[in-house]
């Protein structure tokens, strides 16, 4: 099912996505206020700490409250807002987005992937499909951000 195939693929980036967060230092470099993972510099405004976060609070509210009916409230301005959260703590959140986008995309038939998603995506209508498109490379692009930003420091 292609619906399967689309759940395995998120749950293999977010796997990654736990990869590169436990790759940061957790050490205080000299001179600095926080740790790499909060660590922003020039026109790069958002750590990779705080894109974690958004990542983890997009899927849970795009797959988990709209197409799962979690119940989950998304605060995206707190996704950027919330600094120096310990590591584990984050790879705690990721884990839950892996199981609710595990349990959600699980329950999904192909069918479902044409039918329209639930609410208006940037002012438009599209299919579910589409919006897991969309959002999986939301998540590609967040990932390699996160990557080459652990790289440089």
């Amino acid at each position: 099912m292609l619906t399967h195939q689309i759940r395995d693929l998120y749950l293999s980036n977010l796997n990654k996505l736990k990869e590169e967060i436990s790759a940061f230092k957790n050490a205080l470099p000299a001179g600095r206020q926080e740790t790499d993972l909060w660590h922003t510099q020039g026109d790069v405004k958002n750590s990779p700490g705080n894109l974690a976060l958004h990542l983890t609070g997009n899927l849970n509210h795009f797959i988990g409250a709209q197409l799962g009916n979690t119940g989950y409230v998304r605060n995206r301005d707190k996704e950027f807002a919330d600094k120096n959260i310990a590591p584990e703590k984050i790879i705690a959140g990721i884990n839950e987005a892996m199981e609710v986008v595990n349990t959600v995309l699980s329950k999904l038939t192909d069918d479902d992937l044409k039918k329209d998603y639930p609410i208006l995506f940037l002012n438009k209508q599209h299919t579910t499909g589409e919006i897991l498109f969309i959002l999986y490379g939301h998540l590609n692009y967040h990932l390699g951000q996160i990557n080459y930003q652990r790289r440089l420091l």
